[in-house]
């Protein structure tokens, strides 16, 4: 028996109480005994029992960019080493991590096409690249209205390959004076499927960040990092946003989703709140080094990948990708 309901027990046997304060105590009893005795954690929505976050490498300048390719191989960058950036692939088939690309233009958040190809943010020239699997560069979108964009960020590829990219503002050290005047807005933009029209969709964040969106097309997510809140949206057919509804109050970095609906965001560790908004697990920063940028990969689709500051880190699930069922 607990100890506070043994010396509850006690006292009322060994007192003489009025019928109705033995009432009230047996009502107490009642009520705290259950309590007393639920002490056991709970179980997690999303993270497989047991698991533990897992430190894969370490001693990178920077990490960023995490992206997972069709059979969980999960594809990240190191913006900061020289020259001009690497991208990194992580193998699911044996956790191992070899360098893919070099240099990168700077690369940083990224995303696969659906036809295989690697879209990646490459922030050398503010520009958006398309990597072809035998590594290819096009330039997709170097300008807007004759301009320099302020630094793609992140990017998220529809199923129909028509793109969003956040377009941020963040000095950096390898900028020459073309960079010196940024855009007239921190903006979001949509980039049609044949990449010959680039539309400025959102204007009104103080510093888009993170995007992503549901595996039909229909809705985007996109985070205003330094207001703490993620948005969403309703995508039309043209790419043109509608109904902006308050998803969550966090930002986020990097952004990914699983098969469940659920948003992971990459702010104060990493947070993931159901199809509702409702925050159901929070999984604080590995060695206190706050992920930049996560997606889920591996062999079953089902592993947690983060990529935080100088290391890179894996924690198992209990759900998968968005992209499986």
């Amino acid at each position: 028996m607990h100890s506070s309901l043994k010396f509850m027990q006690n006292h009322i046997s060994d007192t003489k109480l009025p019928a109705l304060e033995l009432a009230l105590a047996a009502v107490l009893l009642a009520v705290t005994a259950p309590l007393a005795m639920s002490q056991t954690p709970a179980v997690s929505p999303v993270i497989a029992d047991g698991a533990q976050v897992e430190r894969v490498a370490t001693g990178y300048g920077f990490t960023e960019g995490c992206t997972a390719d069709k059979v969980g191989n999960v594809f990240f960058t190191d913006q900061n080493h020289e020259p001009g950036g690497q991208i990194l692939r992580w193998s699911a088939d044996d956790n191992k991590i070899t360098v893919w690309m070099e240099p990168t233009g700077r690369s940083n958040g990224q995303r696969f096409a659906p036809n295989g190809d690697l879209i990646t943010c490459a922030d050398e020239h503010n520009q958006l690249w398309r990597i072809t699997p035998d590594k290819k560069v096009t330039v997709l979108v170097k300008d807007y209205n004759g301009k320099l964009l302020d630094g793609p960020n992140d990017v998220w590829v529809l199923p129909n390959g028509g793109m969003y990219l956040t377009d941020p503002y963040y000095r950096r050290p390898w900028w020459g004076p073309e960079h010196a005047t940024p855009q007239q807005a921190r903006a979001v933009y949509y980039l049609t499927p044949d990449a010959k029209t680039l539309t400025r969709v959102i204007d009104d964040f103080q510093m888009p960040n993170g995007i992503g969106g549901t595996p039909d097309g229909q809705f985007l997510y996109a985070a205003d990092i330094n207001a703490r809140k993620t948005w969403k949206y309703d995508i039309q057919d043209d790419g043109s946003l509608k109904n902006k509804t308050l998803f969550c109050n966090a930002g986020s970095d990097g952004m990914t989703m699983d098969n469940q609906g659920n948003v992971y965001c990459t702010q104060d560790g990493i947070q993931v709140f159901d199809k509702t908004g409702k925050l159901i697990e929070h999984i604080p920063a590995p060695n206190g080094q706050q992920p930049a940028n996560i997606a889920i990969g591996g062999k079953e689709h089902n592993i947690l990948f983060m990529a935080a500051r100088t290391s890179v880190y894996t924690l198992k699930l209990k759900v998968k990708n968005w992209d499986q069922k």
